[in-house]
């Protein structure tokens, strides 16, 4: 018979992994095998409670406690993310706690339910045979493609208050499902791989119409290449002041990463435009060599500029009209997307129209797709999806 005050006395032991401690599931398992054998009722409800935090997550007790030690962020993992040497006594802890996490994600419904004297019905779970030692030793190894902690679990984040959080249910578009533009689009990509393989790579401006899949091509790249140890970071204007904390924190980072500013402009008294201006500038600061800026504006120049703006006594005013208008020379690389003319515009129509498999003659197609344009400001990507979507939901 399993010695339950036992295991739950090397779960109170744990050092490296003790995040784990918190974990929902985690604690409802040592409630539970820390309860009163005379106390059928608290038995069963601390049971249920356990069963059900568990199967919301998962079927499998052993694929949860393994997924959630692949995900901890731990002084261990962190030291053979910056490549610093890590202790025996270090070493011989970790070992001994998979030891233990390992036989906890072995322990079956039928173990846990036959020190209960109840004789109804009590929910189930799998558990399968994994050896954790070797499949945590293997994931520091490709450390930089997994990554560690919430970086393990997802690939896009945004910033709040300085926190880097998650976004768990990002925009899943792919490179493939892209049409037309596929120069630009290579420029952005190319550089993307140069820092996937630890390559000199550019900040990127993608500039030009509304519409057009820039930001679109910027998330399709981080879903793309998520498997080879890319994360994208969204960043907000107003967030740029807090960029070198954030880029101080992910330079120690094994992994890669885009932060991505959007619809990017600026007015010519902003505060943030002295902000980016010293990323792009590259100070000793804000650099770090896994990191880019990729940018998206609709403005040729990111800063709004006014017949106003070049009246004043200021005998340098024509300097400062034009290091306002060149910060978007300071990005290394600046693609730009321009409106599709009518066979670029319906070639792109044809390509969404095949993806989709709507069903209409390419004369009918091209009729629609014009009518279509016309109605809604004229053609771009955006407008050319809109319509294919529009035809598909009308199919019976």
């Amino acid at each position: 018979m399993i010695n339950f005050q036992d295991i739950n006395i090397k779960l109170h032991s744990l050092v490296i992994f003790r995040n784990l401690l918190k974990d929902k599931v985690i604690k409802r398992l040592m409630e539970l095998i820390s309860c009163n054998d005379e106390d059928t009722m608290e038995q069963v409800s601390r049971y249920s409670a356990f069963a059900s935090a568990l199967l919301e997550e998962s079927d499998n007790l052993t694929d949860y406690i393994l997924n959630r030690v692949l995900e901890d962020e731990n002084v261990y993992i962190l030291k053979c993310a910056e490549g610093l040497k890590v202790s025996e006594e270090i070493e011989e802890s970790l070992r001994y706690e998979l030891k233990v996490l390992e036989e906890v994600s072995q322990l079956t419904a039928m173990q846990l339910r036959i020190s209960i004297n109840y004789a109804g019905f009590l929910a189930s779970w799998n558990t399968s045979s994994v050896d954790f030692t070797s499949i945590y030793k293997d994931r520091i190894k490709h450390i930089s493609t997994y990554g560690y902690g919430i970086f393990a679990k997802y690939h896009i984040f945004m910033i709040k208050d300085l926190d880097i959080i998650p976004v768990k249910y990002p925009d899943n578009i792919r490179i493939s499902q892209l049409q037309g533009y596929e120069s630009e689009r290579k420029i952005v990509v190319d550089n993307t791989l140069a820092l996937l393989k630890g390559k000199p790579a550019a900040n990127v401006l993608l500039r030009g119409d509304a519409g057009t899949g820039k930001s679109s091509t910027v998330k399709a790249i981080a879903n793309e290449f998520k498997d080879m140890g890319l994360r994208l970071i969204e960043v907000t204007k107003r967030q740029l002041r807090d960029m070198p904390a954030i880029m101080d924190r992910l330079s120690r980072n094994p992994l890669k990463f885009i932060l991505f500013i959007d619809d990017l402009s600026f007015a010519k008294d902003d505060d943030d435009f002295a902000a980016l201006k010293a990323i792009l500038e590259g100070s000793v600061s804000t650099k770090a060599n896994n990191v880019v800026i990729y940018a998206t504006s609709n403005r040729r120049h990111l800063v709004k500029e006014s017949f106003s703006d070049r009246k004043g006594d200021d005998i340098h005013i024509n300097d400062t009209i034009q290091e306002l208008l060149s910060l978007s020379d300071r990005f290394g690389l600046s693609v730009t997307f321009t409106k599709p003319d009518k066979k670029q515009y319906l070639e792109i129509v044809y390509g969404l129209a095949d993806q989709y498999e709507v069903k209409l003659s390419a004369e009918e197609l091209e009729l629609e797709a014009e009518r279509f344009a016309l109605r809604h400001n004229g053609r771009s990507p955006r407008v050319a999806r809109q319509f294919v979507e529009y035809l598909k939901s009308k199919e019976a």
